[in-house]
């Protein structure tokens, strides 16, 4: 920007001043809010010309301090467009594309889609994945609230439980998976020994708790014992927040200690509640290291009993190296989780219009 002497700089404030000066008086009058917003921003925008003038800057001070703002945004913005913004622009276009990492890219269409219909394991992995969403949210959700109720009260020792609660989140997964498959061995877990000599099941009818159709079960009742602890801590953050008035109007008023629950625990925990169920969806949704560490045995390959969708684009992207095809799936599942939010948080507006 050239700079202008004194007597450019008069004539230019002069100007400006004058505009300043009109949009003042008019804004005053102004009922309508939407054109006094922008006469209010426009005024801004004048005070901060005349400003930059007068001090003989190039730049004015805001946009300075934008600048400053921008910088300190840029590294973390920058790693976020080459890590994660455009490698998922370009998994959506590889959806349409056939390329397998090392030859050319050639155009597919919706080819790679249409292939899912027939393709068994995807079937598989589909279904695990819903039973197993289906199971592990309800399941961490009670399991979570009823443990932060409970250890929200005055009992001894509440703080050892919830540390011991809290531990399975924060240690490391291949520890606690390996306590687990000692536990439910099927020769020589403590479960199973519980079984035969307590319960009188015999040796050939024990439970086989990684294989068939109890994989599934062991994968949920292993998320639900290590997620609960972390989910337990949301809810007696949500908890300590519910103001002791409400239960002393309520005891007042005679109510038992289910009806203090339903009445003023459940709906206080409202924004929890929908907190915890959008987080544990996702999660969910994303299973893979669980499945792959209690099902995937010695060689870390799934079954069609234990296998979900994240392993399967895993396989297919970094085995099979049918990149297209396991963009593909990487979108059915990321449809089916936008579709699950959007329904969720669409749930969660109406309740608290109601």
């Amino acid at each position: 920007m050239p700079r202008m002497d004194a007597a450019q700089k008069a004539v230019k404030v002069d100007g400006l001043q004058s505009e300043l000066t009109q949009l003042i008086v008019a804004v005053r009058t102004e009922a309508d809010k939407k054109k006094k917003r922008k006469m209010l921003a426009r005024i801004g925008t004048l005070n901060r010309q005349i400003d930059k003038i007068r001090a003989n800057r190039i730049i004015s001070r805001e946009t300075k301090r934008d600048l400053i703002a921008y910088s300190f945004i840029a590294p973390n913005f920058i790693g976020f467009c080459v890590f994660t913004l455009i490698p998922i622009v370009f998994a959506f276009a590889l959806a349409f594309l056939k390329w397998d990492g090392s030859n050319p890219i050639k155009w597919a269409g919706i080819t790679n889609f249409t292939r899912l219909a027939g393709d068994t394991f995807f079937k598989a992995a589909l279904k695990n994945t819903i039973i197993y969403c289906l199971g592990t949210v309800p399941l961490t959700m009670i399991a979570s609230l009823a443990l932060a109720i409970v250890l929200n009260q005055k009992v001894k020792g509440r703080g050892i439980f919830r540390t011991l609660a809290f531990f399975p989140y924060v240690a490391s997964l291949v520890a606690i998976t390996a306590v687990w498959k000692m536990l439910f061995h099927p020769s020589k877990g403590p479960i199973n020994s519980i079984l035969l000599n307590n319960f009188g099941v015999s040796q050939d009818k024990l439970p086989q708790w990684f294989t068939g159709g109890l994989v599934l079960l062991s994968m949920i009742l292993f998320s639900v014992w290590k997620y609960m602890g972390y989910y337990m801590v949301i809810y007696l953050a949500g908890l300590q927040g519910i103001s002791a008035e409400l239960y002393e109007a309520a005891s007042l008023d005679g109510a038992g200690t289910w009806a203090k629950f339903r009445y003023v625990t459940w709906p206080q925990l409202s924004s929890t509640t929908f907190f915890v169920v959008v987080m544990l969806t996702i999660n969910c949704f994303k299973v893979y290291d669980i499945a792959v560490m209690l099902a995937g045995g010695g060689s870390g390959e799934l079954t069609l009993s234990s296998t979900v969708l994240v392993y399967y684009i895993y396989q297919k992207a970094f085995i099979d190296w049918d990149l297209g095809y396991s963009s593909a799936i990487a979108m059915v599942l990321f449809i089916m989780v936008l579709a699950v939010t959007i329904i969720q948080f669409w749930g969660q507006s109406k309740k608290e219009k109601a």
